[in-house]
């Protein structure tokens, strides 16, 4: 992640508050970060961030839709980790929503895009959660 990008250290500092079991804070640092995209990268990685902040269902799935939106605009390896995470996101919103079809369907795309993770704690917790998330749905 480039730091020298003040909308991912926004981001950043947001993760920190979200750890320090800040939720108002760190909100409004991804609050911040949306407020100073100025690319699709910036927009695709503050959404993605707001939506971990909204409580409902429907808000999560509409922030993380627009997300993999920005997401496809980018276009090059930026995003490549990000559509895992993206699409894992949108499958447990659709759950919640009680949209299995849909949801499953997201889980799947997930696992399409897991060559992209990282080999470390991150990215397993990720294949994980898409390998529990398309067993709980089959």
């Amino acid at each position: 992640m480039d730091l020298g990008n003040p909308v991912l250290q926004l981001c950043q500092d947001g993760m920190r508050a979200e750890a320090q079991g800040r939720p108002a804070a760190a909100r409004a640092l991804f609050e911040q970060a949306w407020a100073r995209r100025v690319d699709d990268y910036d927009a695709c990685v503050a959404a993605h961030y707001l939506a971990r902040q909204q409580d409902d269902p429907g808000e999560v799935l509409r922030w993380n839709q627009d997300a993999l939106r920005h997401a496809d605009a980018v276009g090059d390896e930026r995003v490549a980790a990000l559509y895992p995470s993206l699409h894992v996101a949108v499958a447990m919103a659709n759950e919640r929503l009680g949209d299995p079809v849909a949801a499953r369907a997201a889980f799947a795309q997930a696992a399409e895009r897991v060559g992209a993770l990282p080999a470390d704690a991150y990215g397993e917790q990720l294949r994980s959660a898409i390998i529990e998330g398309l067993r709980r749905l089959s």
